[in-house]
This record gives C-alpha cells, structure tokens and sequence, in this order.
C-alpha cells in the first residue's frame, strides 16, 4: 500500500525515512514538498489511499478530486483548521488524528511566553541589538494566578510546571473534569477570567469555541492581565485583543498562533511592543516530532490492517 507525506519538512521527512522501514516494511512511503498548495495534492497524492498531513489545507473541492483517497493521518489534533473531517467522512475519507505526542513541548512554550510576556526579554532583546540599553520592571510569577481555559493534556503539564514555578492555578473546562490536586476548577470561562493574573489558552477549536474569548471577556480581565495563546488563534477576538494591548488593558501577549498563519507582513501584532511571537513552533521539538511519526505510522499499520478508527 503506497501514502503520500505531502508536506514533510526536513526534520520530519528525516525521521519517517528513519522510522517508516523499521515498523511498517510493507507501506510504500512517498514525500511531497514542504511547501505544497492545498490545488497540488490531487496530483501528489497520484492515487494513494493515505496522505499524511501536518500542515496544508484539504478543501472538501480538493479531497473530491484526489481519486483513491481513503485516509488522512493528521499529524496532530487542530485538524478542523485545515480541513472538515464531517465533510470528508461524507465523501469515504476518514481523518484521524495524533494526540498527546506534544503535550509536554506545547506546555514548556506557553510557561516560556507566559515568561517572556512577564519579564518583557522580547523587547529589551530588540532594544539592545538596537544599541539601546532598555531595562523594563517585570511581573514575578510566583504566588500569581494562571488561569487555564481548557484542560486536556497540554493544560495538564502547564498545570504541573506553573504549580513548580509557585503559580496558583485555576481551570474551566467546557465538561467536567475530575478534580485534580492543585488544580480548583471554576464553574465559568467568566469566574476564570475574573481571578486571573495570566491566562492560558488550551482549548480545541470548533463552531462552539471559536471566538470564545471575545471582546467583552477580554474587557473583563483583569487590568495587566498576561494572555497566553498556544492552542488556536481563532479561540480568541484577535482585533480586540490588539486594542487591549495597545491601551494597556492587556499587559502583554505571548502568541505562538494566530487567525491567519504565516502571520502576514505588517500585521497589528508586529508592530506591538508588548507581544512576543513565535511562528507555530510550540509542538516543535526533537523527542515530539519522534512520537509524532510513530504514531502516524501506527495509524497507517491500524488502517492497512482494517481496524483505523477516525477520530
């Protein structure tokens, strides 16, 4: 059975060249380009019935004209930002996702911004390769309130690492969760949002989500709040947290993803001294990208096997 990485970047093609022979000799793995367009995947594909996927989108229009389709491991959980999985199923695709291979490199980047943002190592980095010896007064984090809106298991190890910090941590979750030591769940996104220094998105993404953290519920935290964003750039009203930042009411953000992506040029949050970006990146590290093609491939084995189950 032949599937298509369509767009594998180095490091990750690397790896499932490593991986691939060892635990599934009888797929025929096959690589596009990193930088493929969603109008190229009929062509790549050639007639697959598996494509794997990280980063590019598969309209509905597209995967209709991709003949022998029958499978796409995305390789993560944010899959409904590229793509309709219900939509999909309808035309005999299923799409199955890649969970927890990242939690603890996606935890680790929202604790550094969530750090970057309190101490402002962003700006005084630009100031000084400027010529500039900017010195700023930083937030200490310790005995601060973060608040988690969402916990599955990325907010779980933030939980662990805020609490090692000196953190106290709140969390909403949109059902409930069993209690967990050193956790107090609150009954609302809007008791969370009242009580919290910091606050640190983990929420999937979908029609109930998106927007979630609208203009009123930025209004409504705290003065010199800290937001953190890891999760997805839709989950938040993206124009009116640029007006919190810029008059203050935010105290600064630490984003790793935004609304649009590749963020464009001379985008609002570029120009914002008290915000510090990252392209995406959170999940990126050598031990994640390892168990992210293992997995995939263990999905390719349960779908060549007959037992794949969307998810």
């Amino acid at each position: 059975m032949r599937a298509v990485f369509v767009d594998a970047n180095d490091a990750l093609r690397a790896l499932a060249e490593r991986i691939g022979p060892k635990v599934l000799p009888q797929l025929a793995i096959e690589f596009g380009s990193a930088d493929i367009v969603p109008d190229a995947l009929p062509e790549a594909l050639a007639g697959a019935p598996i494509a794997v996927i990280d980063h590019t989108a598969l309209p509905i229009e597209i995967a209709q004209r991709c003949a022998g389709l029958r499978d796409v491991v995305f390789l993560g959980t944010g899959a409904r930002s590229y793509m309709d999985p219900e939509a999909l199923a309808g035309i005999g695709v299923g799409v199955h996702l890649i969970k927890g291979y990242g939690d603890t490199a996606v935890a680790e980047c929202a604790i550094g911004l969530l750090f970057a943002a309190g101490r402002g190592f962003a700006a005084m980095d630009r100031a000084m390769r400027a010529g500039q010896w900017l010195r700023s007064e930083g937030v200490q984090l310790d005995g601060k309130t973060l608040g988690l809106v969402g916990y599955g298991g990325i907010a779980a190890e933030t939980a662990r690492i805020a609490r090692g910090c000196g953190m106290n941590v709140i969390a909403w979750n949109r059902t409930p969760k069993p209690a967990v030591e050193g956790v107090e769940f609150v009954p609302s996104i809007d008791d969370l949002l009242a009580r919290s220094d910091a606050v640190s998105m983990h929420l999937l993404l979908c029609d109930e989500t998106r927007g979630v953290l609208s203009r009123e519920r930025i209004a409504a935290m705290r003065p010199g709040a800290i937001l953190v964003n890891t999760a997805r750039g839709a989950l938040v009203d993206e124009a009116a947290m640029v007006d919190a930042l810029r008059s203050g009411h935010l105290r600064h953000a630490g984003l790793d993803v935004f609304a649009v992506e590749p963020l464009p040029a001379g985008h609002a949050l570029t120009t914002l001294s008290n915000v510090t970006l990252s392209a995406h990146s959170a999940f990126r590290t050598p031990e994640a990208n390892e168990r992210l093609i293992a997995e995939a491939f263990a999905h390719c084995e349960r779908v060549m096997s007959g037992s794949g189950r969307s998810a």
